[in-house]
């Protein structure tokens, strides 16, 4: 049990003596428990919870309220817990900061784009808006597809970025397959929205394609 361990190795006493960086992804996920069950610790019921799928603690991205609900001792309060953990972490990864982040590359848009996507089960395209000096306005999602496709509506794309003024705009989207190698409807949807782009005004800046852990950039490549 945690109370039968040193005060300096229980999760909650090592968080405020050492810091949350310096504890292990077990030590993080039994605090967020809080406790077990009459049979089992919160420590074993976390390192339960780790080791139920081979992605490790990747598991907690992808994973449902029901299928967390159904491992035995965790149920459904703690559940919650995990699942609005797990969101605030992705919000907090992708949201910009108070000052307007800027984008100068590729990478700077993977870096918005990769915590919230790369685990999607369904494809999912979303605009970045950017202004004059290439700052990020807002992300605002377009569609979310079936397992391997998304209806792309130029409208909807430029929408937003009429209705906040935006100069330019970048386009993402993922694969859930996590090979993030272009195809050619995602070279003919990306040409088709430049297009549309150049009648209003408006530049694609970059598309690029989030895999697992890993993204292509459309530009980089000269696709477009």
């Amino acid at each position: 049990m945690i109370k039968e361990l040193p005060a300096s190795e229980r999760p909650r006493e090592k968080l405020k003596l050492l810091g949350p960086g310096n504890l292990s992804n077990l030590e993080l996920l039994t605090i967020l428990l809080g406790t077990g069950t009459r049979n089992q610790s919160a420590m074993v019921l976390a390192e339960r919870i780790i080791t139920i799928d081979s992605s490790g603690i990747d598991y907690l991205a992808e994973c449902t309220l029901e299928e967390l609900s159904k491992i035995n001792g965790v149920g459904n309060a703690k559940s919650c817990v995990l699942i609005a953990a797990v969101e605030l972490g992705k919000r907090i990864a992708t949201k910009p900061k108070g000052k307007r982040v800027n984008i100068l590359c590729s990478q700077d848009l993977a870096d918005i784009f990769m915590a919230d996507m790369r685990y999607l089960k369904n494809e999912c395209f979303k605009v970045l808006l950017l202004n004059t000096k290439n700052e990020v306005i807002a992300v605002h999602p377009v569609s979310m597809g079936v397992i391997n496709s998304s209806i792309v509506d130029p409208r909807e794309v430029f929408r937003p970025a009429i209705k906040r003024g935006a100069a330019s705009i970048a386009l993402a989207h993922n694969h859930p397959s996590g090979n993030p190698e272009p195809s050619s409807a995602d070279v003919d949807v990306t040409i088709r929205l430049i297009e549309a782009g150049r009648l209003l005004g408006i530049s694609v800046v970059d598309h690029i394609i989030i895999g697992d852990g890993v993204y292509v950039s459309m530009r980089q490549q000269n696709l477009f």
